[in-house]
């Protein structure tokens, strides 16, 4: 069962309603330069222009990934040096670089081995009304396997962002 907010069920109707609308179209007729012109009708006036505040799907504005990267050590404001080569007992850490606005949004990060086994999975709340960078940091006590890895992110359970490879020797 998949599980939607109120936010993504209005985007739904609205996106719905769009299809709706383009379906429904009337096919315009083609003219003929031979015949006589047709009476004009006035223009219908233009519907009123909308008052007070906009509808909630209007206030909501996007989070998205601008950056994803992997490394070893975050700084003082949480920017991370890309590495592409682990060590066993090193830290991961996936970082992501977001933009927009976002209230209680889910960032996640997901590391894969590559026999496509979840080597771990973490999630992190983004409550933020401009740029930021989220970390999400991996530990293994027992030491990452070597081998090669992959960092996917997900916003709100949705794919964002590019993946980034890394390899533990």
């Amino acid at each position: 069962m998949i599980k939607t907010s109120p936010l993504q069920t209005a985007l739904i109707a609205a996106l719905l309603g769009s299809v709706a609308l383009v379906g429904c179209k009337k096919k315009e007729e083609s003219t003929d330069n031979n015949a006589a012109p047709a009476a004009t009708t006035p223009a219908e006036p233009a519907p009123a222009p909308m008052t007070g505040a906009p509808p909630p799907m209007a206030q909501a504005a996007a989070v998205s990934v601008s950056t994803v990267t992997v490394g070893k050590t975050a700084a003082a404001d949480k920017s991370v040096a890309p590495a592409a080569l682990f060590a066993p007992k090193d830290d991961v850490i996936v970082s992501v670089r977001t933009d927009g606005a976002a209230s209680n949004a889910t960032v996640g990060a997901k590391l894969t081995f590559q026999d496509g086994q979840v080597a771990g999975e973490q999630n992190a709340t983004l409550n933020t009304s401009g740029a930021e960078t989220t970390n999400v940091t991996f530990k293994n006590a027992n030491g990452w396997p070597a081998g090669k890895y992959r960092a996917e992110v997900m916003v709100d359970g949705k794919a964002a962002g590019t993946p980034q490879e890394f390899e533990v020797k």
